[in-house]
């Protein structure tokens, strides 16, 4: 059989332009074709690097004639997914077309659209074709479960009001076929150390998975609902493993938080250094883990970690008890102070909310200066699909199709000062942030064409931030 895995394309024009300085490979459709077996043909086509998404598709259509479409699809690309699964029911005959990915897992009920999709698999999909493709072989009928729902099954709507399946054993996830992309499509911006010369601004870059899941509760989260509460770990020994084969020098991990096991997250330090595996990571930590495990992130300095993303939020007590982070300023502050001694790169994640006021966002500002020399990015609070936060607030949400605008930057719930000066205000946040950026501050030689590249995606992602307001106009006319 053939196996066509498709990753949309990113539709949100704020979205398109963050991908000018991060653009990761389909992991997770990566792990998705290594659950298929070798005796089959298996594609990957990813849209997100189209510059004609539709006239690409068409084209693996026709030229590759799948036997089976698997989609893939956060919930700002499901209409979207719609689209092309409709087009290639039209297209070609008998194509068995299969949804996965986290708005399937989160809310299947919204993909209940038979004719358009056969299947729709929630959780980890690597180990979930293990279970389908011997079916698919041996034209046996679908499984039905809280992973699986046909959706011709007259029980379809009571599977989707299920929580998320519980997530498998590590250790049996599939490896990751890293041979089905173009790899020299995927790079991330680096801001380099005080002085340094660096080749480009935008290396290559490989993303790795050494966890999945998170046991904290944070009120805006999704993880903890997808997850079902577990947090999930390869051993060391795996994890290594793979980071040792990866043939890229910068890697971006994956994991909702890696760090959160000390023991486990210093012997991938160790055993990396042991075998000479040199490279640079990038990774997400919560500023807890950061101040009560410093000697942790000392040994993964020396074995590569050049860029921690931290998930700050707010520095004000009464916002963080809100969010339920288990976090406080002082704790943000010195997780600050232990990575700028340390000399590792801070990237500090700041949320807004939507019912924020002018001296509101002036405290934002504040923390932002708190912050500095480091990049600084900026998300709207809103409340995720299927989870309780998302039934309490349906009544609320400001947009006709809520999940078209589910990226952490498009408000869902209505602004207490009006969205157009919300967005305005948010912008110029950015815009002290971007000014903050460690990049400009050490003065890093890199090419021309390289600084050309940063400050005019900049500024059109300011400019996009800025106009986000528009996006509601339109999805209205519509």
């Amino acid at each position: 059989m053939k196996f066509l895995l498709v990753r949309p394309p990113v539709t949100l024009k704020i979205a398109r332009r963050l991908k000018a300085f991060l653009h990761l490979e389909p992991l997770a459709l990566e792990i998705v074709a290594g659950g298929i077996p070798s005796r089959h043909q298996t594609r990957i086509l990813d849209l997100a690097c189209e510059k004609s998404p539709e006239r690409a598709f068409r084209q693996a259509l026709g030229e590759f004639k799948p036997d089976v479409l698997g989609f893939t699809a956060y919930s700002n690309e499901a209409a979207t997914v719609k689209r092309l699964a409709g087009m290639a029911k039209a297209h070609q005959a008998g194509v068995v077309v299969m949804v996965g990915g986290v708005h399937a897992t989160l809310a299947p009920e919204d993909l209940h659209l038979p004719g358009v999709f056969d299947l729709v698999v929630r959780g980890e999909g690597g180990t979930a074709m293990r279970t389908l493709v011997p079916l698919l072989e041996a034209k046996a009928p679908w499984p039905e479960s809280d992973a699986f729902l046909p959706t011709n099954s007259p029980r379809f709507d009571e599977l989707a009001a299920t929580l998320p399946p519980q997530l498998p054993p590590y250790d049996t996830v599939p490896r990751a076929r890293l041979d089905l992309v173009d790899r020299s499509a995927y790079y991330c911006i680096w801001h380099g150390r005080r002085g340094e010369r660096l080749p480009t601004l935008f290396p290559r870059v490989a993303a790795a998975r050494t966890s999945v899941g998170c046991p904290f509760r944070c009120s805006f989260c999704v993880v903890h609902h997808l997850a079902r509460g577990q947090y999930m770990r390869r051993t060391p020994d795996d994890a290594v493993n793979d980071i040792a084969a990866i043939p890229e020098d910068h890697v971006y991990f994956l994991d909702d938080e890696m760090f959160i096991d000390a023991n486990r997250a210093g012997e991938i330090a160790r055993r990396l250094l042991e075998r000479g595996v040199r490279k640079h990571y990038t990774s997400w930590a919560r500023a807890d883990t950061i101040v009560k495990h410093p000697e942790l992130f000392k040994l993964w300095k020396e074995a590569g970690l050049s860029l921690v993303y931290v998930g700050l939020e707010s520095m004000r007590p009464d916002i963080l008890l809100e969010y339920n982070k288990k976090t406080s300023p002082e704790i943000n502050q010195q997780a600050v102070a232990i990575l700028r001694e340390l000399d590792i790169g801070l990237h500090a994640s700041l949320m807004l909310n939507p019912d924020y006021t002018e001296e509101d966002i002036d405290m934002v500002r504040q923390a932002v200066k708190a912050v500095a020399p480091a990049e600084v990015s900026f998300t709207v609070f809103s409340p995720s699909p299927g989870t309780d936060l998302w039934k309490k607030h349906r009544g609320e949400f400001c947009c006709p199709d809520p999940h078209a605008f589910y990226d952490g930057m498009h408000t869902l719930l209505p602004t207490k000062m009006p969205i157009k000066k919300f967005y305005r205000k948010l912008a110029s946040l950015w815009l002290l942030g971007a000014l903050s950026n460690p990049l400009l501050r050490n003065k890093v030689k890199v090419p021309l064409k390289d600084w050309i590249k940063f400050f005019y995606y900049g500024f059109w992602y300011g400019c996009s931030l800025q106009f986000i307001y528009m996006d509601y106009v339109k999805q209205r006319r519509r």
